[in-house]
């Protein structure tokens, strides 16, 4: 894409005998909001220092805002590169209040006040600048740390596990803010996360980052819908696998004739979503129900199938099956497939 706020191309990192990243390539455009998505340990931190500058790469190519800024030689340190980082634990200055702490990267003396009130405004703390960060809660010491990082006009902001330090309650709602503020701001960012429902609920774009490899870069719909391999498609969310077989537009498996999207051929591994599946009430069905978990806006029943597989329903509450039930298994729409030779592993 021409006009990339960000693109990475052959990245590699090691250390020592651990290949960090290996051979990664992406873009993000401009005002896109990008998550890096991945199990501990996949490279996604890793990747993210490198486009930052705090860390060196061993081979490839990093363009911020159009400027090569690592190749070979050439390596520019973070704060030549116009980005902005947000740090887990935000790295606010303790002795610094807080317009203080968000005019702190901004050059010129004669525009800093007023850059330092528009950012304070963005995030919503347009009255708290004379307060210290430890009077602050932690989600307004988040917005101090955006704040601070957006006022020098970053080409890209670069936000590591921006949500972590956050309760569970708060989270949620400050993910919400967070998005806002950089629509707002018409920012492009990156973030790293491995919660896959912040990737999915925040990002245009999410790139599954696996055991170092980048996997897959896809839209949240086309990722949860479409993953690449059996990996990711167990990582995004619920998976079940049954054996199949591909003609087509159609696989044949034990729940009968399914649509395929894309339309393949051959033995294959047809993926069920929970939220695919229904149950209809009969005594005379094929399938039997084993167990049921309640958690209030839905619920999730497991089914025993003929061969004695077993397949996840998630439901609403309304439903009422219980254990020992009998029921017939029908699916909702189009299912994906994999080839035969990936292992039959899910969670």
């Amino acid at each position: 894409m021409a006009d990339a706020a960000v693109r990475v191309s052959g990245l590699s990192k090691q250390f020592g005998d651990v290949c960090a990243v290996d051979d990664v390539a992406f873009y993000v455009a401009r005002g896109e909001f990008m998550a890096l998505l991945g199990p501990s340990g996949c490279g996604k931190t890793t990747t993210l220092r490198l486009i930052g500058g705090f860390e060196r790469p061993d081979r490839g190519r990093i363009e911020v805002g159009g400027r090569v800024v690592a190749e070979g030689r050439t390596f520019l340190p973070p704060e030549r590169r116009r980005v902005g980082m947000v740090f887990q634990d935000y790295a606010l200055f303790p002795h610094l209040d807080v317009a203080r702490n968000v005019g702190y990267g901004v050059r010129s003396g004669s525009t800093r006040a007023a850059r330092v009130g528009e950012m304070l405004e963005l995030v919503g703390l347009g009255d708290l600048g004379g307060r210290m960060p430890h009077e602050l809660s932690g989600g307004q010491q988040q917005r101090v740390a955006l704040a601070r990082a957006l006022a020098p006009r970053p080409e890209v902001l670069l936000l590591d596990e921006p949500f972590s330090n956050l309760d569970a309650t708060l989270r949620a709602r400050v993910r919400g803010e967070l998005r806002e503020i950089l629509t707002a701001a018409g920012a492009t960012a990156i973030f790293v996360t491995h919660d896959r429902e912040e990737a999915l609920s925040l990002a245009d774009r999410v790139a599954i980052l696996w055991q170092g490899r980048l996997v897959q870069v896809a839209t949240p719909n086309e990722l949860y819908r479409q993953p690449a391999t059996v990996e990711v498609a167990a990582f995004i969310g619920d998976a079940d696998l049954l054996p199949g077989e591909a003609t087509g537009g159609y696989v044949g498996c034990e729940l009968g004739r399914l649509p395929v999207c894309p339309p393949t051929h051959g033995q294959v591994r047809v993926l069920i979503r929970p939220e695919a599946v229904q149950l209809c009430a009969d005594p005379n069905g094929s399938a039997q129900v084993v167990a049921r978990e309640f958690y209030g806006h839905d619920q999730v029943v497991v089914v025993r199938l003929p061969s004695g597989r077993l397949l996840r329903a998630r439901l609403g509450p309304w439903a009422t099956f219980q254990p020992g039930d009998c029921v017939e298994v029908g699916i909702d729409g189009a299912v994906s497939v994999f080839p035969n030779d990936v292992a039959p592993t899910a969670t």
